[in-house]
């Protein structure tokens, strides 16, 4: 089984907001938070993340904010990064389609 982890490490970002350097060294797994999923202390599973940089990761996770971006399009970011990662796990074999 994959780590789907330590596999993001040197991803390109599929989060893609205004921040974005591109991804690679500073990529890691961005969870989507969703209620009756994950919670206080709870991760969401790894299939639930997207490939993102480290200066995308800081604006979904709320650690950071920029003029213009409301937290409904930074979550929609994130589900949008998560579909590509997705796709390129499918693409990869990682995934199993079907």
């Amino acid at each position: 089984m994959t780590d789907l982890r330590k596999y993001a490490r040197g991803k390109p970002c599929k989060v893609r907001l205004a921040v974005c350097d591109g991804g690679g060294d500073t990529t890691s797994l961005a969870h989507y938070s969703l209620i009756g999923i994950s919670g206080r202390g709870l991760k969401s599973p790894d299939i639930l993340g997207a490939w993102c940089c480290a200066p995308c990761h800081r604006l979904v996770d709320g650690k950071e904010h920029i003029a213009g971006l409301c937290r409904e399009e930074a979550r929609l970011a994130l589900a949008e990064g998560v579909f590509r990662t997705q796709y390129e796990l499918i693409k990869a074999g990682i995934i199993i389609d079907g």
